[in-house]
């Protein structure tokens, strides 16, 4: 099944995995009527109970080359780039905070707005071939949708700080070094994995999916003692569920789990 979300983002539904493809040629910049239509998909997608797992791409040779330098010339004052911050952030927030996995698949330019949007994806995989990066610097500005707050959080303050204050791209192989993307595939194959990947992924139950997503991500906000808290009682919380009682029951009797989704 095709849907539409809007002119610049389309929606492809193949049984419980969405697509989601930004197509706002030539180079996918980021607008803020893009991550309205981001906003709107992601919420319509969340309430969707037939989708388990969710594939995010762009068209061409474009992941997101980055924001619409229009939109940034246009801001005149502190506040209004304020609020243009606040309004990126909070829509990359509520993908973030999705309880179904929300998967990157990087399919070549993905800089500034582009690589702050698949951080706050789940999983990133990248083509090879893609050039990701925070390249505001050399505009006089600085990341303001979480690149300043993700970047280090994923690779680590040191060589978070050199690609801000740098602004220099790094290959896909060297994001994989680094723990940006998980793998690095051919361009050709890179959406078929990720939808491979987003079908594995949804053949899970979904509570103990929901429940491992939410101890991952509250997890980074905490110290280990609290972070391991939260993880028994998420875990506690399982065991008392018939997902968790015919996990082990396929298990015990070799056949393939039939997952109820509570």
């Amino acid at each position: 099944m095709t849907t539409t979300a809007g002119s610049m983002l389309s929606c492809n539904i193949d049984g419980a995995v969405a697509t989601l493809v930004i197509n706002r040629p030539p180079a996918n910049t980021l607008t803020p009527e893009l991550l309205a239509e981001l906003s709107q998909a992601f919420d319509l997608l969340a309430k969707d109970d037939a989708v388990k797992a969710i594939v995010l791409t762009g068209t061409g040779r474009f992941f997101i080359a980055g924001a619409d330098i229009r939109v940034l010339a246009s801001m005149s004052s502190s506040r209004e780039g304020e609020m243009i911050a606040l309004q990126g952030q909070a829509i990359l927030n509520q993908i973030e905070a999705l309880e179904k996995p929300v998967i990157a698949a990087i399919n070549g330019v993905c800089l500034g707005g582009g690589l702050e949007l698949a951080m706050c994806c789940h999983i990133r995989l990248a083509a090879e071939g893609s050039r990701l990066g925070q390249p505001e610097i050399n505009l006089g500005i600085m990341p303001g949708f979480g690149g300043t707050q993700r970047l280090p959080r994923i690779i680590g303050q040191s060589k978070a700080t050199e690609l801000i204050l740098t602004g220099d791209p790094i290959s896909a192989q060297e994001a994989k070094a680094l723990g940006l993307v998980s793998q690095v595939v051919p361009p050709e194959d890179l959406l078929r994995q990720a939808q491979g990947m987003a079908r594995t992924i949804a053949s899970k139950g979904q509570v103990a999916l929901r429940a491992s997503l939410q101890a991952i991500r509250k997890g980074v906000e905490l110290d280990l003692r609290d972070g391991l808290a939260l993880e028994a009682h998420l875990f506690g919380g399982l065991c008392d569920t018939d997902d968790k009682r015919e996990g082990l029951a396929a298990f015990l009797e070799k056949r393939q789990p039939r997952f109820v989704d509570r």
